[in-house]
C-alpha cells in the first residue's frame, strides 16, 4: 500500500498543544531533533504522526502566516491543508510543468533540488520528492503512484497527470 504525505495547517502559537492532543489518538514520529521539528527557512515548526493507513501526517504553523489562536487546540484548529506531498522521477520537470500551467512558483523559502521541489507559499505547497528519498522525519521511501491532479490557481485551471 502506498504511503502518501500530507501537512496541515495550525495556529503559529499551538504546536505544543497539537502535540498533546495528537498523542492522545497516536504516536508521534521522532526526528534526530525530537518531536517538534523547527524549519528556519520555512519560518515553520512542525510534528509528524501516522495515520491509521500509515500515511504520514504532519501538523505545522507558519510564522508569516501570523494566525495566533486563544482557543484550546481543537479540531477546529486544523486550518487547512498546507502540503500535499507529490512523487515523480523528476521533481523539477514537473514543478516547471506546474508553474507554466498554473503560475504557481517555486516556494521561495526552499532551494530548489534535483530530488526535491516546492511549489506555492505558505498558504500552501506541493512538496515533489523523487522516489530515491525518505519521507521526512521517516526511513519511508516516497512511492510513485499514478497520479491525476485537478490544480485551481491564479484563476487558472490544470490538470496534470503523471507517473
Amino acid at each position: 500500500m502506498p504511503k502518501y504525505h500530507f501537512a496541515f495547517s495550525i495556529p503559529v502559537n499551538k504546536i505544543e498543544e497539537a502535540m498533546v492532543w495528537i498523542l492522545q489518538k497516536n504516536p508521534l514520529i521522532e526526528s534526530d531533533e525530537g518531536y517538534i521539528v523547527n524549519f528556519e527557512n520555512w519560518k515553520a515548526k512542525a510534528i509528524y504522526f501516522y495515520d491509521n493507513n500509515q500515511n504520514i501526517l504532519e501538523f505545522i504553523c507558519r510564522e508569516d502566516l501570523k494566525n495566533s489562536s486563544e482557543n484550546r487546540f481543537t479540531t477546529k484548529s486544523i486550518l487547512n491543508i498546507s502540503e500535499v506531498g507529490i512523487v515523480t522521477e523528476k521533481p523539477l520537470e514537473l514543478g516547471n510543468e506546474i508553474a507554466q500551467k498554473t503560475k504557481i512558483d517555486f516556494f521561495s523559502k526552499d532551494p530548489k533540488r534535483e530530488d526535491f521541489a516546492a511549489m506555492g507559499d505558505d498558504e500552501g505547497v506541493f512538496v515533489i520528492s523523487s522516489p530515491n528519498r525518505n519521507w521526512f522525519p521517516t526511513k519511508d521511501h516516497a512511492e510513485k503512484q499514478k497520479t491525476k491532479v485537478k490544480i485551481l490557481a491564479n484563476e487558472t485551471e490544470a490538470e496534470l497527470e503523471f507517473n
